[in-house]
C-alpha cells in the first residue's frame, strides 16, 4: 500500500505532465480540455491535503511553528490557486488571457509542488510508516469518492471557503460541497 506521501508525489507528476501538454498545444479548444482537466485534479489533490493530510501532519509534526507555517503556507497556496481555477473556468479558450491565466495557475503550482517535495514531504515520510500508510489508504477511499462523485459532470472546483483563528484554520460549516450544492462525501 502507498504511503499518504507517494500518492501526493504521483498526483504532481500527473499535474506537471497536464501543464506540459497545455504548453505544446495551441489548439483553444485542447487548451480547455486541459484545463478542466488539470483543474479537477488540482481540486481532487488540494481536498485531500486539505481534509487528510494537512491536518495529520499538523498532529504528527516536530517543530511545531515551523509546521504550522508550512501548512498555512500551502493552504494559501491552495486558496490562489482556487481563485484562479474558478476565474478559469469562466473564460472561453479564445479568450486571449486564457493561455495567460493558465500559465500563472501552473506556474503557482510548479512552486508549490517544489516546496511541498523540497520541505514538506521529507519531513513527513520521517513519521511512522504505519500512520503513513493508513494516511494513504484514508486518500485512497476519499479520492475514489471525489472522483466517482465528479463523474460525467461538469468539471468545476469545488467552491470551498476557509477562516483563519490564530495559526489554526477551519473550514467553514458546509463549505465542501458537491457540483449540486450538497455537502460533499
Amino acid at each position: 500500500m502507498p504511503h499518504a506521501s507517494d500518492i501526493l508525489r504521483e498526483d504532481h507528476r500527473k499535474v506537471k505532465e497536464l501543464f506540459r501538454l497545455f504548453e505544446n498545444t495551441k489548439d483553444p479548444q485542447e487548451q480547455k480540455a486541459i484545463a478542466h482537466n488539470a483543474i479537477l485534479e488540482l481540486d481532487i489533490h488540494s481536498r485531500l491535503e486539505e481534509e487528510i493530510f494537512y491536518p495529520a501532519v499538523r498532529r504528527m509534526g516536530g517543530r511545531e511553528d515551523e509546521v504550522e507555517e508550512m501548512m498555512d503556507e500551502a493552504e494559501e497556496e491552495h486558496h490562489v490557486v482556487e481563485l484562479l481555477s474558478r476565474e478559469l473556468m469562466g473564460m472561453q479558450p479564445e479568450n486571449p488571457d486564457f493561455a495567460a491565466k493558465f500559465t500563472v495557475l501552473s506556474e503557482n503550482v510548479k512552486h508549490h509542488i517544489e516546496e511541498e517535495e523540497s520541505e514538506m514531504l521529507p519531513q513527513a515520510d520521517q513519521l511512522d510508516p504505519q500512520k503513513l500508510e493508513e494516511l494513504g489508504a484514508q486518500m485512497q477511499q476519499r479520492k475514489q469518492q471525489l472522483l466517482t462523485a465528479t463523474a460525467g459532470q461538469t468539471k468545476r472546483p469545488a467552491a470551498r471557503s476557509a477562516s483563519r483563528s490564530g495559526s489554526t484554520r477551519t473550514r467553514a460549516s458546509g463549505a465542501h460541497r458537491s457540483r449540486t450544492g450538497k455537502p460533499a462525501a
